[in-house]
């Protein structure tokens, strides 16, 4: 594996709770309690499996239709699921006999600008290139809207929609939206100028050398479409360049709503409000979700390069209004251009657990959803620490801690349910495998030290103590480790093996810590 990394602390380590120190059975009378010194590491007897995903669907995008989960990626594919495991694939590839696509690669006008060889901006390497669709059910016309981009470039791309009357296709292309990558000799191919004079652009989008102004402006990629708390549409898009934009859909006909400018809130005529990025930091692959328990909306993104080693990974940030500001744990968001891995909550990078036969790599580009018994859910590929790129989709569950910040169960959803009444100390004590991922973008691999919760509220470890607490009757659960809290939820579940482990996800200052307890460890 690549360089592991383990608990991340940041402040220097409290005292070392005594051993000495007990708790009152009665009168002068006390029960020291037993402080483990052997924090080693070993995954004897503890099983190990693979998910057997079945399908490759790169940059998943989620929805429910009946009792089946659809996700539709990069690259014209698609899958379909009943129990957000295993997958069966409903198209794949670049073909007209994708069934998912109503003639996609022969329809008139969909690549004339972006996508092909034979586009405006013709292709890098002369192919086709559909990425990263996202579908929803339009409300208001029945049917399954998809938004999903053509790209030649690294910036030159263009936001299309396609319509159909049942999830799994055939869509048929309605046009597009959306233009990015232009130049001053090219922009005349675009829509741009039906909304901006010439000079606005001018002054704007283009540089003095006529290419585009790509660090403020954004490659018009990664679409996802969402309904608000009011009933209304929105599209978030973009990915590095320019940063994460948003702009309202019409539903009546599935169309973008320009807005008036207003540049002291960040809002383009054209491109809409900027939400979050710009500078060409990494940052891509938009997803809002709005929560009705919390009256948040979460804005997940990726940070890092999407290859295995190139520290992909999920961010989140929350709002109390769909468009913004958006912010993190520690009430901010990244400085344009500037450093931007402190900011947003990381949920998930590189990491390894027991039961696993190997890393989790590049865990990113993620959807999300609220099924319809009020779990949520984080939908995203992940790559393996196998040295391929060979990428497959996951699932898991997240719940949210008493101040509503996302708390990511660390294995693939397995029909797990969080404690009504909460879990008693005895349930809880016991030693934990636990990993930090901190904030960094890097391929280092998260691997779990090993600390012991007692009964008694304490943790103990190999140069870290701390204490921890369960509000009674909860799920809700507050650890310190050398003076840095984390809030979370403990939560019985299976790792992926299918092994029964008690496990708590908790976050502070945008970090994830998870842990993971098998049932037969001794107690504490």
């Amino acid at each position: 594996m690549k360089k592991k990394t383990g608990i991340i602390l940041s402040i220097s380590a409290l005292a070392v709770i005594s051993a000495g120190i007990g708790i009152f059975l009665g009168r002068d009378h006390f029960l020291p309690e037993q402080v483990p010194t052997d924090f080693t590491v070993s995954y004897d007897n503890i099983k190990k499996a693979d998910i057997l995903a079945g399908v490759s669907v790169h940059d998943p995008s989620v929805i429910k239709a009946d009792n089946t989960y659809y996700i539709f990626g990069s690259h014209m594919a698609g899958a379909a699921s009943t129990d957000l495991r295993h997958w069966k694939s409903v198209g794949n590839g670049y073909s007209d006999r994708n069934p998912i696509f109503n003639h996609l690669l022969s329809a008139e006008h969909v690549f004339d600008y972006a996508g092909s060889k034979n586009s405006i901006i013709p292709t890098d390497d002369g192919g086709i290139h559909v990425w990263a669709p996202d579908v929803i059910y339009n409300k208001a016309q029945g049917l399954y809207y998809m938004y999903f981009c053509t790209t030649s470039t690294w910036n030159a791309s263009n936001l299309c929609y396609a319509a159909s009357e049942n999830p799994e296709g055939p869509y048929t292309w309605k046009g597009a939206l959306i233009y990015s990558g232009f130049t001053g000799n090219t922009i005349g191919s675009t829509d741009v100028l039906d909304y901006v004079s010439r000079s606005y652009a001018n002054e704007n989008y283009i540089s003095s050398s006529g290419k585009y102004n790509y660090v403020l402006y954004p490659n018009a990629i990664d679409p996802s479409v969402f309904y608000d708390k009011d009933g209304r549409m929105w599209m978030v898009y973009g990915s590095w360049s320019g940063g994460i934009f948003l702009l309202e859909i019409d539903e009546a006909t599935g169309l973008v709503i320009h807005p008036q400018a207003d540049p002291g809130n960040h809002v383009d005529p054209y491109f809409g409000k900027r939400l979050l990025g710009g500078g060409h930091k990494s940052i891509e692959g938009p997803y809002i979700l709005y929560d009705e328990a919390s009256d948040y909306y979460y804005l997940f993104v990726s940070y890092g390069s999407l290859v295995r080693e190139g520290g992909y990974q999920i961010r989140v940030f929350r709002s109390k209004t769909v468009d913004g500001n958006y912010v993190d744990m520690n009430g901010k968001q990244p400085v344009l251009g500037m450093d931007h891995s402190p900011y947003g909550l990381k949920l998930s990078g590189n990491y390894y657990l027991p039961g696993l036969t190997k890393a989790y790599m590049a865990t990113g580009h993620n959807s999300a959803f609220t099924d319809n018994d009020g779990k949520t859910y984080i939908v995203f590929h992940t790559r393996f620490d196998n040295g391929q790129e060979y990428h497959e989709p996951r699932v898991h569950q997240y719940i949210a801690n008493e101040e509503g910040w996302p708390c990511m169960l660390p294995y693939a959803t397995d029909g797990e349910t969080v404690s009504e009444n909460g879990c008693s100390k005895k349930e809880i004590a016991g030693e934990y495998y636990v990993i930090n991922q901190g904030t960094a973008i890097n391929a280092d691999i998260a691997e779990p030290v090993m600390l012991t919760l007692s009964r008694r509220g304490n943790v103990y470890g190999d140069g870290i103590s701390g204490t921890w607490k369960i509000k009674d009757g909860t799920c809700y659960m507050h650890i310190i480790l050398n003076n840095m809290e984390y809030s979370g939820i403990f939560c019985q579940m299976n790792d992926e093996a299918g092994t029964p482990v008690m496990v708590f996800s908790a976050v502070g200052s945008n970090q994830s810590l998870w842990g993971v307890k098998y049932t037969n460890q001794n107690n504490h």
